[in-house]
Formats: C-alpha cells, sequence, structure tokens
C-alpha cells in the first residue's frame, strides 16, 4: 500500500520534499497559504493598472484577478497584464549543489530542463556614495576585460594608496588562512560562539575595513549583522564565494533568465502534480494533533474553512515564526529540541525586496550591485540584461523598458530622511531607497539613474502595518539569521517523533545559511530519514558537503589533532600567506616606493577599465563573448591547481603524516608562539572536551540564550 506524505509549506523546502518523495513512489499533499507557489522564492504578479505597489488590500485584490484569469499558466511570449515582481531577487552561487541537481530533474517546456535557464554573472559593482564604485570579478577571466578588472581588484586589494590599508589587508587574508585551515570541529565549536566583527578584529581596524570587510560581507550574504553573526556561518559560505571566483570553469555567481516562476517555479509545480502531488493553495496550517507519540493529523483552514488531513508521515516545511506556534507541549516532550524553535524564530532579520520599473534599461553591471555606503543596506540587480527572451512589451502596459529589483536588509537605521525603514509609510520607502540609489549611482556630473527613469515601483506585501504598533511596519516573512551560538538551537530534519520530519532553511545542514540551498538540502535529509524509518529500498537523495580545496587538508588535519588535545589554532600558519601579501606589496612596489611588475601594469588597467575605452564598447564585448574562453587552456588549470578540480596527488598521504605529527604530545604542547601559551599545558590532554555546539549530534545547552557563552578555551586574534 502506498504510504501518504503530508508537507506543511509549498515553499522551495516542502517542493523539493515532494519532489524527491513523488520520484519514490510515495503519494504527497501539500498544504500551503499562498495563492502563488514558491514561498520566498516566488515571483508576484503586479498589476500597475490598478495602482498595485503591494499593500495588502490592493495587492490581495489583484492577486485575485490573476488567480482568476489562470495567470500561472499563461506561456511565454503570450501578452499579459501584470508586471514581474518579487520578494527579493534570487541567484545561484556555484557552490550550490543540491538546487541545480533537482532543476536537472525539472521539465522546461519540451526544451530541456529549468537548469538550462540559469545564465552566468561576471562581475559584482560595489557603489559608493559620491564617487566611482569598485568593480569586482564574479569568475575567473575569460577574456581582456575580465583580465583587466582582475588586475585592478587585485591591486585595490594590496595597495595602501587605496581606501583599505594595505596592513589591514593583511591583518584580513590572516583571518580568512586561519578560517581555511581551521578543522571542522573547531569551527563547529569555537568559531560559531564568536562574532565576525571580533574575529576579524575589526573593533581596532580602519572605518574602510569595517565598512568593506565587516558588514559589506555580512550584509551581502544576508541581512545579518557584522557582530552578531556567527564567524562559522560567514567565513564558511565566504570561503565557498572565494572559492568560486578562482574557478576556471564556472562563474561564481548565476541568475535565472527570466521571472522565477515563469522560468522555474511554476514548471516544477507542473511537474509535481503531473506527478500527482496534491498541491493546496490557501491553506493555513492551525494545529498539530499528537497521540501516542506519533502525529495523527493536520488541521488547516482552507478558504475560510476548516479543513483537516491525514498521512502516515509529516513533513514540517515551515519557516520557523511560523512552525514553532505549531509544536505542542506534548511534541516537546517527546522531543525537547522542539521546543527551542521559539527561541530559535527570535534570530530573525528582515531582507525584503521592492522592484522599480523603468522608461528604459539601466544595465549598472552585469551582476549583482552591493551599495555599500546606504543606510538601508541595498543590494540590487538590473534584470532585463540577463532575461532576453522577456519582451517587456507584453508585460503590463506595454511600456516598462528596465527592472531595477533592490533588497532592503537595513530597517532600523535612519535614512537619509532621517527614518528607520520600519518608520517609513510604503511611499516613503520607495522615495528613500530611490534617493539612496541615486546617490550611490550619480557622480561627478554622470547622472546614471535620474528620476525620469523612474515609471512605477512595488513593495513585497510581506510589508505590512504593524496592528500592534500603529505607524510602523510589520514583516510577515522575517530570514533566519545565523547569529553567535545558534547551532545548538537548531534541529536536526529527524525528530524523536517517529513520523514527522522538519525540513526548512533553520535545520542543521552542510549549507547551514537560510538560502534555497539549505531548505533543499533539509528536505533530502527530510527525505532520506523516511526512507531509513520506514525502511524502503529507494535509493537515497543525495548530500552534498562545502568543498574545500584538497591542498589544504594536511592544515585541517593537524589543526584537528591541536582541538581534540585541547590546544588553539597554531598562529604560525598565518606567516605564509603574509608573506605572500608581502610578495604581491613589494611586486607593485607600494611599499618601498619601487616600480614593481604590477605597478607598470596598473595604469593600463585603469585605462581599460574607463567606461569610454575599447573594452567596454558593445560589439567588442559580444564579439568576445562569442568566441568564449579557451577551454582546453581552462581545463588544464581546472585539473591541476589543487582543489580546483581533480584530485591533488598526495594530499591523503600527508594529510595522515599530519595527523601522526600533530599526535605527539612534543610537538601539539608547544605554544604556538613564544609567550602565548594562554594557559595551555600538558595536563589539556587529560581534560574532557566539552560538546556543545559540537557538529555529529551536539548536546543542547538548558539555556535558551542564543548568546550567553559556553565555557570553553578562548579564541585568539590573529597578530
Amino acid at each position: 500500500m502506498t504510504e501518504k506524505v503530508v508537507i506543511l509549506g509549498g515553499g522551495v523546502a516542502g517542493m523539493s520534499a515532494a519532489h524527491e518523495l513523488i520520484e519514490r513512489g510515495y503519494e504527497v499533499e501539500i498544504l500551503e497559504r499562498q495563492i502563488v507557489a514558491g514561498g520566498k522564492a516566488r515571483s508576484i504578479p503586479v498589476m500597475e493598472g490598478q495602482g498595485d505597489h503591494g499593500s495588502k488590500k490592493r495587492h490581495m485584490e489583484a492577486l485575485r484577478e490573476w488567480r482568476d484569469v489562470d495567470g500561472a499558466k499563461v506561456p511565454p511570449g503570450v501578452k499579459r497584464p501584470w508586471l514581474p515582481g518579487e520578494h527579493g531577487f534570487r541567484f545561484f552561487p556555484n557552490f550550490y549543489r543540491h538546487i541545480p541537481d533537482t532543476m536537472s530533474r525539472i521539465p522546461y517546456y519540451n526544451k530541456g530542463t529549468v537548469l538550462d535557464n540559469l545564465t552566468d554573472a561576471t562581475g559584482m559593482l560595489v557603489a559608493l556614495y559620491d564617487e566611482a564604485g569598485i568593480v569586482l570579478p564574479e569568475r575567473f577571466p575569460r577574456n581582456l576585460k575580465e583580465v583587466s578588472n582582475a588586475l585592478q581588484t587585485f591591486l585595490y586589494g594590496i595597495s595602501p594608496r587605496d581606501q583599505i590599508a594595505f596592513d589591514d589587508i593583511e591583518h584580513f587574508a590572516g583571518c580568512i588562512w586561519r578560517i581555511m585551515t581551521t578543522c571542522k570541529e573547531r569551527r563547529f565549536d569555537e568559531y560559531e560562539r564568536i562574532g565576525w566583527w571580533e574575529f576579524i578584529g575589526a573593533e581596532n581596524r580602519s572605518e574602510a575595513y569595517q565598512k568593506f570587510l565587516a558588514i559589506g560581507i555580512t550584509r551581502s550574504l544576508v541581512a545579518a549583522k557584522a557582530r552578531a553573526a556567527s564567524t562559522k556561518t560567514i567565513g564558511d559560505i565566504f570561503m565557498q564565494l572565494l572559492f568560486g571566483i578562482i574557478a576556471p570553469e564556472s562563474a561564481s555567481n548565476r541568475l535565472l533568465n527570466g521571472p522565477t516562476n515563469l522560468v522555474w517555479i511554476q514548471p516544477w509545480l507542473d511537474y509535481l502534480q503531473e506527478r500527482g502531488v496534491v498541491y493546496h493553495f490557501e491553506t493555513t496550517v492551525t494545529g498539530i494533533d499528537c497521540k501516542g507519540g506519533r502525529i495523527t493529523g493536520i488541521s488547516a483552514e482552507k478558504n475560510g474553512l476548516p479543513y483537516q488531513v491525514t498521512g502516515d508521515w509529516y513533513i514540517g516545511a515551515l519557516p520557523v515564526e511560523r512552525m514553532a506556534p505549531l509544536i505542542t507541549k506534548e511534541m516537546s516532550d517527546i522531543d525537547s529540541s522542539l521546543a527551542q524553535l521559539t527561541s530559535l524564530a527570535r534570530n530573525v532579520q528582515w531582507m525584503n525586496g521592492i522592484q522599480f520599473y523603468l522608461t528604459r534599461d539601466v544595465k549598472l553591471i552585469d551582476g549583482h550591485v552591493i551599495f555599500i555606503d546606504s543606510a538601508w543596506a541595498l543590494t540590487a540587480v538590473s534584470q532585463r540584461q540577463f532575461w532576453p527572451d522577456i519582451n517587456f512589451e507584453n508585460w503590463g502596459d506595454g511600456k516598462t523598458r528596465g527592472l531595477l529589483s533592490v533588497d532592503i536588509s537595513e530597517w532600523d537605521y535612519p535614512g537619509m530622511n532621517g527614518k528607520t525603514a520600519r518608520d517609513c509609510t510604503r511611499q516613503e520607502i520607495a522615495d528613500e531607497v530611490w534617493s539612496q540609489l541615486k546617490r550611490s549611482l550619480n557622480y561627478d556630473g554622470q547622472e546614471t539613474l535620474c528620476d525620469e527613469d523612474l515609471k512605477y515601483w512595488f513593495l513585497d506585501p510581506d510589508i505590512v502595518n504593524d496592528p500592534s504598533d500603529p505607524g510602523r511596519m510589520t514583516n510577515v516573512e522575517p530570514l533566519l539569521v545565523n547569529r553567535v551560538n545558534t547551532w545548538r538551537l537548531r534541529p536536526e530534519a529527524g525528530t524523536q517523533i517517529h513520523n514527522f520530519l522538519l525540513a526548512s532553511d533553520y535545520v542543521r545542514t552542510n549549507t547551514d545559511l537560510a538560502t534555497m540551498e539549505g531548505a533543499n538540502e533539509a528536505a533530502r535529509r527530510a527525505v532520506n530519514t523516511i526512507l531509513e524509518r520506514g525502511g524502503s529500498e529507494a535509493t537515497r537523495c543525495k548530500i552534498w558537503d562545502l568543498h574545500e580545496p584538497d591542498a589544504l587538508e594536511p592544515l585541517r588535519a593537524y589543526d584537528k589533532a591541536r582541538y581534540h588535545a585541547g590546544l588553539p589554532w597554531d598562529d604560525r600558519l598565518t606567516v605564509a600567506v603574509q608573506a605572500s601579501l608581502k610578495m604581491g606589496q613589494s611586486a607593485v612596489g607600494t611599499e618601498y616606493g619601487g616600480d614593481g611588475l604590477l605597478a607598470v601594469i596598473a595604469p593600463f588597467t585603469a585605462e581599460m577599465s574607463k567606461p569610454d575605452s575599447l573594452l567596454n564598447d558593445p560589439v567588442l564585448a559580444d564579439a568576445l563573448r562569442m568566441i568564449g574562453p579557451p577551454k582546453g587552456i581552462m581545463s588544464a588549470i581546472a585539473r591541476d591547481l589543487p582543489g580546483l578540480g581533480g584530485n591533488f596527488s598526495g594530499t591523503k598521504e600527508v594529510s595522515a603524516l599530519a595527523g601522526d605529527l600533530a599526535g605527539r604530545t612534543d610537538l601539539v604542547n608547544k605554544p604556538p608562539l613564544p609567550g602565548s601559551e594562554n594557559g595551555v599545558g600538558p595536563d589539556i590532554l587529560k581534560a574532557q572536551i566539552d560538546d556543545t555546539a559540537h557538529p555529529l549530534g551536539a548536546k543542547h545547552s538548558n539555556n535558551d540564550d542564543p548568546t550567553e557563552p559556553v565555557p570553553r578555551l578562548r579564541v585568539t586574534q590573529i597578530g
């Protein structure tokens, strides 16, 4: 008899679980409160002609009109009376493995799969107030223009003539090197309990260091605060993005080539429903029935009426702030980790989108923009350049020519208007974001963005008036952020309730970050648990770990031995990376005023990067794009560079040797540097290692305060 799985929530996690289950012969039913599929990843129809700027009443009217005309089924190329909106723009870093694998199994209108709808981003713009921004590469250089940009970035990074002093760069590089050569156990234990701001020593560094490397990095990843964000999470993800850029054969970042639901979510929903998945829209879960140590049913409200559903298995794929109130005493008595969800649900921030529809296409950069000086932590992408098959004449009134999609990640800091975003009206939010964009993009008499460009705007409908505090906004779909010491609050996919699983971005995963990738991985873990507990012989869902260079494995093995001996990370390991930076600085000639090779190249790269240079000519750019990279050379580089392609010869042997050497007490008991013993001596080898926050089945603390430190060896700063 076919077993039935009831999934609470039809976002990326719920749909991912349904996908894996339906392909393994299970009956699946999904309960989703929205009218549109996809959760936070969904596209949103914007009824421009009705003055729909996202306010609750007007937008719900527009959505129902969209539903009544079966708007989700309108194929590409057909005229429609709405514009494409979204909760926030989507992007797909190349370290994502789970989501692309699922996408490769979703048919796209007999034209391959939806994975084919991903397109590369080649650069990132760090926009500054009142001056030219900084262009950063998003992939290994593939043509002369990208080589020029990469050289400019390198020169910017190691030169004290620019905003960040070399001493700061050297210190930051040492911090990143420390993360790269640290074992996983230490990251989960020590780095999980130290904030990014503290770890990189931002307090005693320059304002530019704080802005670019402390605040800028955390706001570009998620809506996290640098002082509160876990070093374990930020460090791991930063490494993945860094490795992605230097990998020759793939772009670090990719975007969809059309509105999300059109080119991904709707084809996915069609596929699931064709395979037999029952997807209930406008169905809000109101209760979970638990009796005799099992879940026996789900109570919901569908179209305003009570609705009951039962199954053999149940997967909670709701966001943490919606899942936590549904946990009953009976459930938490069986699994105490479920009671922790209430504490975890307090660790959320706002990261919501606003779209500006323009009378002309404003490209900005072939990738994302970080508005580093903006008070409201803005990031954006100019969409149309990535949507070659989308004819805006078929959307809305047909007069839109460009689309700037912006995410707002800081809602509690005053903008140029003196008010926080949370205290503004919807119109004031739109006006202030537009002002911050203009100040970041317009400089030296160059007007990249002007008021005449703005045709219409749409703010995420999740931003609503707060009924408990009139005059302020609240957010009905916030985002989980990885604050210090919150890993211990996060549950496993398989709960202690035999037939109840969790699949959401707050579940413990290798991905760690609250993203589509994390949600998909959590769903796979939930499905695998069902297969294990049910005794199924079906193939298990594949789970990937984050990739790290094989060449550094010996150093991580050495640190692992030190960790288990109770010793800190060895500061002597920073010498190599700091020496390399000194070599680069010396080559540029910045330290001693010399004329190094790179100093000679610098004026040429600066000239090539100018807007009116030959390399920026659109005809030449198209030609270079058609020619593409020399794939044979790039393949060889990818193969031969350690960690970027194939196996690094000798890595396992060296790792084993490093572990053996590290196990010798006469080596591991030596202090990292003279005078830096930190109270560690031979007796530490006999001490019991505290496994709180350990990656392999951590003990949960009775203290629900995620900021409360758990005693262990302290983490020391580099330098």
